[in-house]
């Protein structure tokens, strides 16, 4: 597998950036590569914004007025992706996540924002790929097998990552 170049950027301040998280962004977009056989150096850009960007972002590339959690501007497609002048990588695409509604679903869900973000990565990342889980259900369900595999390879997977807490003993 060819090197993997991930540029973070921090467009908010609403949410904290817990620590380890840009890390583990990498090594999910690292993952994903892997698991696709995806052989080529490649460069993809991860920012985090706040509710009020994403919404706005949204409105504008998809026509849909409401903040989301995630956000994937794919730069290839069948497979053809845009090279770097300088470095000749595949330029995959972007990758926005709004930690404010990161941090909402991970309560939710009732596991940490770690996880939380690091499945909108691995999401987004199939995005960039070609995957689209608005096409069908089954490449939906193709989507979510491929999505837990990868989490469970990195050791975020459901199972690993719920939250106890104390007053849950019967």
């Amino acid at each position: 597998m060819g090197k993997v170049k991930v540029l973070i950027t921090n467009k908010q301040t609403e949410v904290k950036i817990p620590v380890g998280i840009r890390l583990l962004i990498r090594k999910c977009c690292h993952a994903v590569l892997e698991s696709e056989g995806f052989k080529e150096d490649a460069e993809v850009s991860v920012s985090f914004v706040n509710n009020e960007e994403i919404q706005k972002l949204n409105k504008e590339f998809r026509d849909i007025d409401r903040s989301t959690d995630v956000l994937s501007f794919p730069l290839g497609e069948n497979d053809e992706f845009d090279e770097d002048p300088d470095t000749g990588a595949a330029q995959l695409g972007d990758i926005v996540i709004s930690l404010e509604t990161a941090e909402k679903q991970s309560q939710v869900y009732g596991h940490s924002l770690e996880r939380e973000v690091g499945f909108l990565t691995v999401h987004s990342m199939l995005h960039l790929l070609g995957y689209d889980h608005e096409e069908s259900s089954l490449q939906e369900r193709i989507m979510r097998e491929k999505e837990e595999a990868i989490l469970a390879q990195l050791g975020i997977s459901r199972d690993e990552t719920f939250v106890i807490s104390e007053h849950s003993h019967q």
